[in-house]
Formats: structure tokens, sequence, C-alpha cells
């Protein structure tokens, strides 16, 4: 099969590259220099060289206060892309995979229990508004569609968006500085792109066309999840918790936005390992811990 990774040297298209090679699968790796996804031309000349039977679209603008500064250019990636892509994979009959995000919530304050893929979106910013849009040409663009939502990525990649992850970012950070400060009242859904790879290329394999939630399972706030790095790789650095009020950064982020692999569930396919677990893993392949 082959399969069109768009975004390919991410950190989830690293992972999703480098498995669906090892399960013989014909893994077909575009970055930026090989497809401009904000132009059609440039999409439909990228399918009809290639003719995959699947493609997969990671690529986005997903620094978040970014977008909240450049809503156009936000929009323009992540909902026009997304619109080409639908439309080229439709007219050669392919499959799409679209990843989409955890910030298409977040309205409810008062929040506490998982969102299922039958809540209905209500983001609070620019990001989030820009990948409901996408999901809405990618739906009605293009019959055969996997729309995934995912939380809180990292992957031994780094994100090729952001400069890296999380979790290195903390690490540096507990090096260089007494104490570090992170935000405790925004609770998601961890999930290790190495863990999220295998389940996006069983569900391709399906004709369960639709919205999924695929995330590692468990829940925690930032806080949280760096005190728990932290912890595992033995740094005795001081987490302080401090609010999203107190951090002031330009767009807002759901106070809670853990997402229920309900789909999943549904139709009997096993869900994912906890974070915690998937964690160390991480830190092992980075070399962080042995």
């Amino acid at each position: 099969m082959r399969v069109l990774v768009i975004g390919a040297n991410g950190q989830l298209g690293t992972d999703l590259c480098w498995y669906l090679a090892s399960e013989g699968d014909e893994p077909v790796p575009l970055t930026h220099r090989d497809i401009e996804i904000t132009d059609m031309a440039s999409v439909k000349k990228a399918f009809s060289k290639h003719m995959p039977d699947v493609v997969i679209n990671t690529a986005a603008f997903v620094r978040v206060d970014d977008c909240e500064l450049n809503p156009d250019q936000c929009f323009r990636v992540n909902a026009l892309g997304a619109r080409n892509i639908a439309v080229a994979a439709q007219e050669i009959g392919a499959k799409l995979v679209f990843i989409s995000s955890d910030y298409v919530f977040g309205e409810d304050h008062s929040r506490k229990e998982p969102y299922t893929e039958f809540d209905r979106p209500a983001p609070i910013n620019v990001l989030g508004r820009s990948k409901v849009a996408a999901e809405e040409f990618v739906r009605h663009q293009c019959s055969k569609h996997f729309i995934i939502r995912v939380s809180g990525l990292f992957g031994v990649a780094g994100s090729s968006g952001k400069g890296g992850n999380f979790i290195e970012t903390i690490l540096k950070a507990a090096s260089q500085q007494p104490e570090v400060r992170v935000v405790s009242d925004q609770v998601f859904s961890p999930t290790y792109t190495r863990d999220l790879a295998p389940k996006i290329e069983e569900l391709m394999k399906t004709e369960y066309y639709g919205i999924f939630h695929i995330t590692n399972k468990g829940s925690c706030s930032w806080f949280e999840f760096a005190s728990e790095v932290l912890r595992l790789v033995g740094q005795k650095t001081r987490v302080v918790p401090i609010t999203s009020a107190e951090w002031k950064a330009p767009a807002k982020r759901p106070g809670f936005s853990v997402l229920d692999n309900y789909h999943l569930r549904l139709l009997g396919i096993k869900e994912m390992r906890p974070w915690q677990e998937a964690l160390v893993d991480y830190l092992r392949e980075k070399g962080h811990i042995r």
C-alpha cells in the first residue's frame, strides 16, 4: 500500500514513515520542500506523481500563540491546506487521514468528563477554530476520510513546527534554572507518536471512516506532566505550579481537553497504553534514562 505522508519530518510524520516501512507498506515522505499544501497545483502535481492509496496529512501551523497573532496564515495552512488535500485525494480515490486536535474543544470551562467524538466542537482559540474548519472541509470534500484528533504529542524526532517538544524544553530549562514554572490548570491527554503511528496504520486499513480520538490512556496537567518527566530522570529542580492567567500567553488554552477514545472502543479496537508507560519509553529512547 502506497502511503503519502505529508509533513514527514515532524515527530508524528517521522514515526509514521518508520512504522509503515516496518509493516511492509510503501511510505512516500513529503516535506514542505516537496509539496506546498496551500497551492492546489502543487498538491495535485504531487498526487499525480505518486498516486497513493492513502494520504496522511500531518502538516499544520501548530504554534498556538503564533496562530493567534497570524490568523490568516493559520487558516491558510490548516483549513485551506486541508481542503486542497481532501479535494485531491477524492479525485484519485485515495483514503485520507487528517490529523486534528483536542483544541477543537475548550469552551466549556466547567467540563470534567473526557470529550467523545460525538461532542460538539467549541474552540476558544484560532488554532482550534482552524482545525474545526479543516475537519469540515475534509468531511465534505473526501468521502473516504479518517479525522483523528490527538493531544499533547511527544515524539523522538521533535516537532518541526515548534523546534522540539515540551519534554525537551522542560529538561533544558531544569538543567539551567533553580525552578521551572508550569501551568497546572490545563488538563490534557499526553500522546506518544510512536504509539500513535501503529494505531493510525491499523485504522487506515479499515473502512471505518469518520472521527476518532486517539491518545494514550489517562490525563494530567502540564504541571503534573513536567513533574513526572523530572522525577523519572532524577532531576531535582523544583516545579512550581502557576495558573494560565499568570502565564499570560497570547492565546487561550482549554482548561480541560481530555479526549475519550470512545469510537475505538465501540468498534472493539484496542486502545493505547497509559501515557506514563509511554513516557518512560520515550525517555529511554532519547537516552535520558536507562
